[in-house]
C-alpha cells in the first residue's frame, strides 16, 4: 500500500537541495553509493589474473592434429628406399612438435645398416642434440660397453622412438611418438634386423602397445608387429642405460637380457 505523498514536506526537501546547490538529477532511479563502494574494495582485493608468459618456441611448437601428422609421415616414410632418404626425411618432416621446441637437429640413428639386433630408445638427450646421433652421452657409452662384453658389438643399428629431444630431457609423449612411429617402421623394413631390443618403459610401452611397467616388461620376449602386419619380429625390453647409471644395482637384470639376447640372435632355431 503507497503512503500519501506530503506535499509541503517535498518542497521543503526540494528547497533544501536548491540551497545547497543541486540543481539537477542525474539518473531516474537512486544509486546506492556504499554498495557499490564496497563492491569496488571487492574487486580490488582479489589478485589479478596471470599475465601469460611467453615462451621461445610456443608458437610454433603448438601440437598439429595427430591424425595427419601420421598420416603425412606414413607418406614421407613409405617414399624412402634407402637410411639415407630416411634421415633426410626424417629431417624436413614438420609434423612432430617436438622439432619447434628448442632441438638442434634431428637424430636418426647409427650403427650398421644390415644389423641383426636394432636397438629402439625413447628419445635424444642434450649430447644426442648436439651430435646427430642417438645414445652418444654417459648412457649411450655404458650400451657400448655392455654391447661390446656381450659380443654385439658392430652387429646392432640404433633409434629412437622420437628423432627431437624433448625439452629438460622428459620422456616423449605417446602423440609425439605416434608421428614418428611410421620412420621408425620404415626404418625396420630397411635395416630389416632379426630382432629389437627396447631399451626403456617409453620405448616398450609404445613399440607393443601395452601399459606395463618396465621392471614388468623387462627380461621377456614379445612379438613386436607393424601396423600393416607385414612385419613381425621378436622383442625384448630391457631398462634403459640412463636408469642403470642412476640405480647401478639394476645392471645385473640388463646384462641379464643382454645374454638371453646373444643366446638367442646366434642360435635362432632354439625353442624359446
Amino acid at each position: 500500500m503507497s503512503l500519501p505523498v506530503d506535499q509541503r514536506a517535498v518542497e521543503s526537501l526540494l528547497a533544501f537541495w536548491a540551497d545547497a546547490g543541486v540543481e539537477a538529477l542525474y539518473a531516474d532511479a537512486p544509486i546506492d553509493r556504499l554498495a557499490e563502494g564496497a563492491a569496488m574494495l571487492r574487486a580490488k582485493s582479489q589478485p589479478p589474473p596471470p599475465t601469460p608468459v611467453a615462451r621461445p618456441g610456443l608458437v610454433s611448437a603448438r601440437s598439429p592434429d595427430v591424425a595427419s601428422a601420421v598420416a603425412a609421415a606414413k607418406v614421407a616414410a613409405a617414399a624412402c628406399q634407402d637410411l639415407d632418404s630416411l634421415a633426410a626425411a626424417i629431417a624436413a618432416f614438420d609434423g612432430c612438435p617436438l622439432k619447434g621446441q628448442g632441438a638442434k637437429q634431428a637424430v636418426f640413428s647409427r650403427g650398421v645398416s644390415d644389423a641383426a639386433l636394432m636397438i629402439i630408445g625413447e628419445g635424444p638427450g642434450a649430447d644426442e642434440d648436439a651430435q646427430g646421433q642417438p645414445f652418444v652421452g654417459r648412457a649411450g657409452k655404458l650400451l657400448d660397453r655392455m654391447l661390446q662384453a656381450a659380443g654385439l658389438e658392430g652387429r646392432v643399428f640404433i633409434t629412437n622412438t622420437v628423432f627431437w629431444r624433448p625439452p629438460g630431457n622428459r620422456t616423449p609423449t605417446p602423440q609425439e611418438q605416434a608421428t614418428c612411429a611410421p620412420f621408425v617402421e620404415r626404418a625396420i623394413a630397411l635395416v630389416k634386423p632379426k630382432m629389437l631390443l627396447l631399451a626403456g618403459g617409453a620405448s616398450a610401452k609404445a613399440m607393443l602397445k601395452r601399459d606395463e611397467g618396465i621392471l614388468s616388461m623387462r627380461g621377456r620376449w614379445f612379438e613386436w608387429v607393424s601396423e600393416d602386419q607385414s612385419l613381425e619380429l621378436p622383442a625384448l625390453p630391457t631398462l634403459h642405460p640412463a636408469f642403470l647409471l642412476r640405480t647401478p644395482a639394476q645392471k645385473k637384470k640388463a646384462w641379464q637380457d643382454l645374454l638371453t639376447l646373444t643366446e638367442r640372435l646366434d642360435r635362432p632355431e632354439r625353442p624359446h
